[in-house]
């Protein structure tokens, strides 16, 4: 499976890169740690699929000290211990708010009080951003075929300016 499109090197592309890439940035401003938003990035990105997002997101999660057994078990959190109640609930977030035509509710009551008891509104706003960014990041991935395996942490950044 080759890649359809490479959108770097095209214009518009490029652009649109770019501009994603300053949503990300302006996220990072949040207090939120580095990890968990990578944890999250990660999380979203197994669920749609995107090997490039799954490649970017381990190795940004690893690069931010998460721990190989955290990034392995992100994909079964519920079933790990390794998690803590808040982290929990931004992964039910990103969950919900990535499945939404999987249910009928969308993202549960239940859910956003979770995220309520452990989040002030800068950052839920920031993790509500960040799922809507990186699931459309992941479709930009998917739907042009971009494979993973090829991405050198900070990359990005180098990319941007």
């Amino acid at each position: 499976m080759e890649p359809r499109i490479d959108l770097m090197t095209n214009q518009l592309g490029a652009k649109v890169s770019k501009r994603i890439y300053g949503v990300n940035l302006a996220i990072k401003e949040v207090s939120l740690p580095k990890a968990l938003l990578e944890l999250i990035a990660l999380r979203v990105s197994q669920i749609n699929g995107c090997g490039w997002c799954v490649d970017v997101h381990t190795k940004e999660a690893a690069g931010a000290g998460e721990t190989a057994a955290r990034i392995n078990l992100v994909a079964a959190w519920r079933e790990s211990a390794v998690f803590t109640d808040a982290e929990r609930a931004a992964l039910a977030l990103a969950e919900e708010g990535t499945r939404l035509a999987d249910a009928h509710h969308g993202v549960s009551d239940e859910t956003w009080g979770q995220v309520r008891e452990h989040y002030d509104d800068d950052q839920i706003a920031a993790l509500v951003s960040l799922i809507a960014v990186i699931n459309a990041a992941n479709r930009l991935g998917v739907i042009t075929r971009m494979r993973g395996g090829s991405y050198d942490p900070g990359m990005f950044a180098a990319l941007s300016s």
